[in-house]
């Protein structure tokens, strides 16, 4: 593919990440008062749903993985649009709860091909020893989901009700996506590039099976999954902890959507620091900033504008933290594995980004309030930075056994 080509399919995938994570995922934190409220189940039923919708993405993302490896993403990312619009119609004119659980196991279905891993994987393979720059440029755009949808999902909840809300939103997910997928990712699917050297220089030439069973890649799903667990759960439970606070509804969302700048301020620094960091040290920097910034959420009292501060220094953490999640495996194995080895990995990182909202309200509940929650999630975080330890693989020599790795000089 051509230059002209390759940033074709950077800006096609801005523009639909941007929009598939906003009707998709962000809409949903502002909206999700309303709908309890409007019907009369509980938020945490409402946000179990939800999360039950990103478990569905999670299983679906291992076979979505799969076929991205052979075939690209055109055709996948297509059939997630169109998937989704019917999802968030159904979500919207939800009746009953069986219903309103149906459209988001369905939305589910669509998201495992719409949202970052798909991408990541794409712009992986297209990209290829460029790709930090053109994962770099997608996240910050992306990052702006919540900036946008946030804000836009709570003006429209001043002119109509949630239902209406959505269904707005489900004409704006088809406009943009559908054709864009289907006619912007047009292109050559490349071969994949060599395995990234080891630590000392010898190349890693598992196969994808190998490698998944290795202890390497099961220290970086655990690792990369308590991340996104953190990430995740942050923004969901950050609204509530703010109208704690005593911000307004209003403010907390306009909260929830400064922090996406913070998402996007964060990851313009990011280049850099791959370029001065190993892969296991990078991890434990990014990781030891959420842990960080999530404690200082939670135990600061105001005022508003300092929270609001805060809260755009966790979206800052949160936008590196995908970063992270998209080089984990390039910078460690093949990208010929990286559809396969990304559903792999999507698989537990999606349900712990499923169960962490849940997770967040349900823990609000024992513990009090969500001050505590935050202080939980910010421990969880340091577990994670510490698992990055593990996470160099090993080469391997001849027969398949794993070598003991030479000191670094």
């Amino acid at each position: 593919m051509t230059g002209h080509g390759l940033w074709r399919v950077l800006v096609v995938l801005c523009i639909t990440e941007i929009t598939s994570w906003g009707v998709l995922y962000y809409a949903f934190p502002v909206l999700a008062p309303s709908i309890a409220a409007d019907t009369g189940w509980p938020v945490s039923t409402v946000t179990a749903a939800f999360s039950g919708g990103l478990i569905v993405s999670a299983v679906a993302g291992i076979g979505v993985g799969r076929v991205l490896d052979r075939h690209g993403p055109r055709w996948v990312m297509t059939a997630g649009s169109v998937l989704a619009v019917p999802a968030v119609v159904l979500v919207a004119t939800a009746r009953t709860l069986p219903v309103f659980v149906a459209g988001w196991l369905l939305a589910g279905l669509a998201q495992s091909a719409t949202l970052y891993p798909p991408a990541f994987a794409a712009l992986t393979r297209w990209w290829g020893t460029d790709r930090v720059r053109a994962l770099t440029v997608l996240t910050m755009v992306a990052g702006l989901a919540s900036t946008v949808f946030a804000p836009t999902a709570a003006a429209l909840l001043g002119v109509t009700d949630w239902r209406g809300t959505y269904l707005v939103l489900a004409v704006v997910l088809a406009v943009v996506t559908i054709p864009l997928h289907l006619v912007g990712l047009r292109g050559a699917w490349p071969e994949p590039e060599p395995a990234p050297p080891a630590d000392d220089g010898t190349a890693d030439d598992r196969t994808a099976a190998q490698v998944a069973r290795s202890r390497a890649f099961v220290l970086v799903v655990a690792m990369v999954s308590l991340g996104a667990f953190v990430s995740f759960a942050v923004p969901v439970n950050q609204v509530p902890l703010l109208i704690e606070r005593g911000l307004s509804t209003d403010a907390a969302a306009w909260a929830l959507g400064l922090s996406g700048i913070g998402q996007v301020l964060g990851r313009l620094g990011y280049a850099r620091l791959a370029s001065r960091t190993g892969p296991r040290g990078r991890a434990g920097i990014v990781l030891g900033l959420l842990a960080a910034t999530t404690g200082l959420l939670g135990v600061l009292p105001g005022p508003a504008f300092l929270l609001v501060v805060v809260a755009m220094a966790t979206g800052a953490a949160r936008g590196v933290m995908t970063l992270l999640q998209a080089t984990v495996l390039s910078d460690r194995w093949p990208t010929g594995f990286y559809g396969r080895l990304g559903g792999v990995l999507s698989a537990p990182v999606m349900i712990a980004i499923a169960v962490g909202p849940w997770a967040g309200s349900a823990l609000a509940g024992l513990l009090g309030g969500y001050p505590p929650v935050f202080a939980v999630l910010a421990g969880i975080a340091v577990v994670a930075a510490v698992l990055s330890a593990g996470t160099a693989p090993r080469p391997v020599v001849p027969g398949g056994i794993s070598a003991a790795r030479t000191p670094r000089s």
